[in-house]
């Protein structure tokens, strides 16, 4: 079964449960992705729609944020919970140990020495780690490395 009729599935399922949150955050995702299908023409493939909820998992989190700076804790707590049902539709998440390592080889292999040499090594690990660990923890562990 597609990631797309998971969602379909769960959402039929949320809606028979009467569970109002989870209806919403996956009619939302639903109606992303048959947009998105819109746009290109064509049904969209799990890598893409993996990647489109990352994308709507990022936007929950900096509205988190801003809820929390604007004290709003009720906003807040409903963001954190959509990212939470959308988190459980990514593929398992890569441990930092193994970025570590993984960051390492690539170094290695591209011979990246300087913070300015960033783009080279971002430029092969970002996209083998998608949807499988955060953008900004791989960019901070890269700065990390190259630094020191």
């Amino acid at each position: 079964m597609g990631l797309k009729d998971k969602l379909l599935q769960d959402l039929k399922e949320a809606q028979k449960l009467r569970n109002s949150l989870k209806v919403e955050t996956l009619r939302l995702v639903s109606s992303e992705i048959k947009n998105k299908e819109i746009d290109l023409r064509r049904e969209l493939e799990d890598e893409e729609i993996t990647a489109l909820l990352s994308t709507q998992i990022k936007k929950r989190k900096e509205a988190a944020v801003l809820y929390e700076k604007g004290n709003r804790a009720d906003l807040k707590e409903k963001e954190e919970q959509e990212m939470a049902i959308l988190t459980g539709y990514l593929p398992e998440q890569v441990g930092e140990e193994a970025l570590r390592q993984r960051i390492q080889q690539v170094i290695a292999e591209t011979g990246a020495q300087h913070p300015k040499d960033m783009g080279k090594v971002m430029k092969v690990v970002a996209p083998e780690f998608r949807g499988r660990a955060d953008g900004e923890q791989i960019k901070s562990l890269v700065t990390e490395m190259l630094a020191s």
